[in-house]
């Protein structure tokens, strides 16, 4: 059986990040830096967040069943929870070890060693972050995504870890490689933030943006039959779309009318929005529900 796109993402991020635990945790050892020793606490729970969003994409993918009609699509959602409260933790912890390295005046020692591991290190999290992002644009999974930024992230993290060291080494500007961990931490906790509200959004059910309802509305109306659309309801599970919506028809259609109807709308609906599941409920025109939601 085939591997699908995000099952593989998954499995090449913890693929790169079993790799930056081994560099890093050598460099670490060799430098005593604290801006190396955050960028491997960093990598660490990194590997954890891989797994278990690799965990979650096998599930998210995994066909409904009578347990879990809906799909498996809010797998992703959890999974992207879990990860920000990792990073939220990894950044904490950053902050603290620098801002005592700093008090201690404490500088690395053999920077070299720490500088060359990060620019492996900076061009394997740059090949990953290319392949999350082609994964990103054909399946919109919101698993990778959260993952995707631990590594966006790792970018500015390798490269501001080489900075410091040269600063440092080359300068003799003591302090550089302990700021720059407090500044990887901040870095950090901005990201879990943006990650946190795109997975906060799938877990509540969040309606589509406003400007995606109207399009969708638009498609559905131009059939000829429909004499409006009203209580729409829109909602994301990973990498899954789902609407439902009433329709007013001729209150003298058949069943057998209505339905033909229906599966024209939707016919015209999968062709605009792929992959999208569709649930159309026929009312008779000018029938109208307490408090529903009227689409204009």
């Amino acid at each position: 059986m085939s591997l699908s796109p995000n099952v593989r993402a998954g499995m090449a991020s913890v693929s790169v990040a079993t790799t930056l635990i081994l560099l890093k945790g050598y460099a670490s050892w060799q430098t005593g830096s604290a801006a190396v020793l955050g960028s491997l606490a960093d990598t660490v729970l990194d590997l954890i967040a891989s797994l278990v969003t690799l965990y979650s994409v096998r599930l998210a993918a995994t066909p409904a069943d009578r347990q879990h009609r809906f799909g498996h699509g809010k797998a992703e959602a959890i999974a992207a929870f879990f990860q920000v409260v990792l990073i939220s933790l990894s950044a904490f912890w950053i902050i603290v070890h620098s801002v005592q390295q700093l008090a201690a005046g404490e500088s690395p020692a053999n920077a070299m060693a720490g500088i060359w591991v990060s620019i492996v290190a900076l061009f394997l999290t740059l090949a990953l972050v290319s392949y999350q992002r082609r994964v990103i644009a054909r399946t919109g999974s919101v698993a990778i995504g959260t993952d995707a930024i631990h590594y966006q992230s790792d970018l500015l993290l390798n490269a501001a870890v080489i900075t410091a060291l040269l600063i440092e080494a080359k300068l003799g500007l003591a302090g550089a490689d302990a700021m720059a961990g407090v500044a990887i931490g901040l870095w950090l906790l901005y990201g879990a933030y943006g990650a946190s509200r795109e997975a906060i959004d799938q877990l509540m059910d969040r309606e589509w943006p406003e400007e995606r309802r109207r399009a969708f509305i638009a498609v559905a109306e131009r059939h000829p039959e429909l004499h409006g659309i009203h209580d729409l309801k829109t909602r994301t599970a990973g990498h899954k779309d789902f609407v439902q919506f009433h329709v007013w028809v001729d209150p003298d259609m058949t069943v057998g009318e209505a339905h033909r109807v229906m599966d024209e709308v939707e016919a015209k609906l999968r062709d605009a929005f792929p992959g999208v599941e569709v649930l159309i409920h026929p009312d008779p025109a000018g029938h109208r529900e307490r408090s529903e939601d009227i689409c204009p």
